[in-house]
């Protein structure tokens, strides 16, 4: 299986796979041979790419366009690239106005809208307590009260400012911005846009368990993909999900259970409560999200993730996102759903 640290960096919770069971769940009667299929490498990760047109398409020339997507996407938004334009913000250490562009200055807002539902458990600036704890080094050194209240100091999205279309502003100099909780959903909606440029109406999109979907198979059959069971230390299916709409669905998932460090008997999580500072002890442990945008979908899983059932449920039913909400206790799980997914008639979970 596929190491699930997000595709970006892991200085902010990491996504987990969604399996893809297309192959093994294509009925008797479908045409599998029309559906075109391709695959890759790109942002840390790896992408899969299944469609089908009734009209003749160059798979090869749009695997070329999705790549050279790819390409632009990651010299745009990933922060393990120091040549990247979100690391050439990070590392000026300045308030005057930078440009990013559009798409950076609008992931910034969209996840500030984000934040704020989730009362700023959910914060694209928390990179300097992420290092501070040592996560970034694969070796914990949880930081005293002191240290971290001074860190904390760095974090915020109060102190960045837009100042137009185009253009981010640090209030303090020292801040930085990681977009890796929502960049790879906005990769896979930039991909999906693609095919559809191509009058493809029909596809697949995942990218690092991340996905979309839209239309259905040849044989009119509904996409079919599984979610992860939650378990640190195996990778087997827990449910099915058969998406029988096809207007396009994102269904995005952040979990606990892949990435954490166990020290002196305790364990700590990646994911790290802005408020606070400190790692999550909740008994979440995963969170999809089911949303039209994968943008949107991506930044919610992973603020729900932070929040917890509890909270997690009413942001989420305040802000109309349908989730699934996975909780441990002990050896089982227990499952938990916002009111918003009552109205998913079309998505099967099972």
């Amino acid at each position: 299986m596929i190491d699930t640290a997000h595709s970006y960096s892991c200085t902010l919770p990491c996504k987990l796979l969604l399996i893809l069971i297309i192959a093994l769940t294509v009925s008797g009667c479908s045409k599998p041979k029309e559906t075109q299929k391709f695959s890759g490498s790109a942002q840390g990760t790896t992408y899969h790419i299944s469609f089908w047109a009734r009209q003749n398409t160059d798979t090869q020339a749009i695997k070329k366009a999705v790549d050279e997507e790819f390409s632009r996407l990651d010299k745009l938004l990933s922060n393990y690239r120091k040549d990247s334009v979100i690391e050439q913000f990070n590392s000026t250490i300045s308030s005057e106005p930078q440009e990013v562009g559009e798409e950076i200055v609008a992931l910034a807002e969209q996840a500030r809208v984000v934040s704020q539902a989730s009362q700023g458990c959910y914060d694209l600036t928390i990179k300097p307590v992420f290092m501070l704890w040592g996560f970034t080094r694969d070796k914990l050194s949880p930081p005293d009260a002191a240290t971290l209240q001074n860190t904390l100091k760095e974090v915020g999205f109060t102190q960045l400012e837009v100042v137009d279309a185009s253009h981010l502003r640090k209030l303090n100099p020292n801040l930085s911005v990681d977009l890796s909780s929502i960049a790879q959903g906005y990769s896979v909606k930039r991909i999906a846009a693609l095919l559809e440029q191509q009058s493809i109406e029909n596809y697949l999109v995942e990218i690092g368990g991340e996905l979309q979907t839209r239309g259905q198979k040849p044989d009119n059959s509904p996409w079919r993909v599984a979610l992860e069971k939650p378990l640190p230390e195996e990778r087997t299916m827990h449910k099915i999900i058969t998406i029988k709409r096809t207007d396009p669905l994102a269904i995005m998932t952040s979990g606990t259970y892949r990435h954490y460090f166990d020290l002196n008997g305790k364990r700590y999580s990646h994911i790290l409560d802005a408020r606070t500072g400190a790692p999550i002890v909740h008994s979440t442990v995963s969170v999809t999200v089911f949303n039209a945008d994968p943008t949107h979908a991506d930044a919610w899983s992973t603020a729900l993730l932070c929040l917890g059932r509890e909270a997690g449920i009413e942001a989420a039913n305040k802000a109309g996102i349908a989730a699934l909400f996975i909780e441990q206790q002990g050896g089982s799980f227990n499952e938990y759903t916002s009111a918003p997914m009552g109205a998913l008639s079309d998505v099967v979970i099972e």
